[in-house]
């Protein structure tokens, strides 16, 4: 039997599939039309559910290296005790999305799990290539570390999250908190990830499915790492797929769907770390696009995929 959308996806996607049947996709290389494309999108996503009334958000800013001030958004919910913290690092192949856009979702993270969030605005590529987002999220680390008494937070129980770029993001600044000697992670939450520029030749099964396309990567990748793209010197901490040895990396949440351009990245992301002796826990979610939790929310595989992240968080 061939692979096929959820029934529950599929009957959510349907009002926005005959919207994109009729559009004419951006092409390789447009970055403006993708943003001018998935920004509005990702911003209705963000506010079909609720906002909770419970979280309460300030801006702080760190400054990077190289002198740039960084903007992040911290969200508790009220009255929740001190303990863990998470960096969340929003989606958009690393080309586009603001914290703006994903206000909705970190708010229903922290208000589910009780765990405050600090979301970074990251710079973002071809105006930024690496490694500029990625310095700017361990710039945002760092300054999460340094303030953790005043925010009421753990420093050792600090934790990594982001789904798609920001999923990457989130393995990547894992990688380089390793290979700098810190600051801790306590666990890296890699939502279908986006870990492999290597990864442009479409999967037949899987390719009437994908919302985020092979041509979006073939974009986006090459937005981040200029002329290297493809090559042997792509480093793992631009691309974690490329990863030679991974010892010693937080323990990892990784999650996937089976019709998502990143599956098979993100499956051997999980394999590459337990083989490491990481702790990982793995999800591959049949008939799931990319993104499907944002689009089809009410659907039972959403529902069981927030209540994990949530668990996760929960146990940082």
């Amino acid at each position: 039997m061939s692979l096929s959308l959820d029934p529950e996806i599929a009957e959510a996607l349907a009002p926005m599939a005959g919207a994109m049947a009729d559009a004419t996709p951006p092409a390789v290389g447009d970055i403006a039309g993708r943003r001018a494309l998935w920004e509005p999108i990702i911003g209705a996503a963000g506010t079909a559910q609720p906002v909770p009334a419970d979280v309460t958000t300030s801006e702080h800013h760190a400054t990077a290296d190289d002198g740039t001030r960084i903007t992040m958004r911290w969200y508790t919910k009220d009255g929740a005790a001190p303990g863990p913290a998470v960096l969340f690092f929003h989606g958009g192949g690393y080309i586009f999305g603001h914290i703006d856009l994903f206000d909705g979702p970190v708010s229903r993270y922290v208000s589910a799990s009780g765990v405050p969030m600090l979301s970074v605005e990251y710079r973002r590529a071809p105006e930024h290539p690496f490694p500029a987002p990625l310095e700017d999220a361990y710039t945002a680390l760092s300054w999460l570390h340094e303030h953790a008494s005043e925010l009421g937070v753990d420093p050792g129980r600090i934790g990594v999250m982001g789904d798609s770029a920001g999923g990457g993001m989130a393995a990547a600044v894992s990688i380089l908190a390793r290979d700098r000697g810190g600051p801790l992670i306590a666990r890296q939450i890699l939502i279908m990830p986006m870990l492999d520029d290597r990864t442009t030749t479409p999967d037949p099964h899987i390719a009437p499915y994908v919302l985020w396309s092979y041509d979006d990567s073939r974009t986006a990748w090459p937005a981040l790492l200029g002329e290297a793209v493809g090559g042997a010197d792509v480093p793992a901490t631009a691309a974690p797929a490329r990863l030679e040895d991974a010892t010693g990396l937080p323990p990892a949440y990784i999650e996937v769907g089976q019709l998502d351009v990143f599956r098979d990245e993100d499956t051997a992301y999980a394999t590459k770390l337990s083989r490491a002796g990481v702790s990982v826990e793995f999800h591959l979610h049949p008939g799931a696009p990319h993104e499907f939790d944002s689009i089809a929310f009410t659907s039972d595989v959403a529902r069981r995929a927030t209540a994990d992240r949530v668990r996760v968080l929960k146990s940082i």
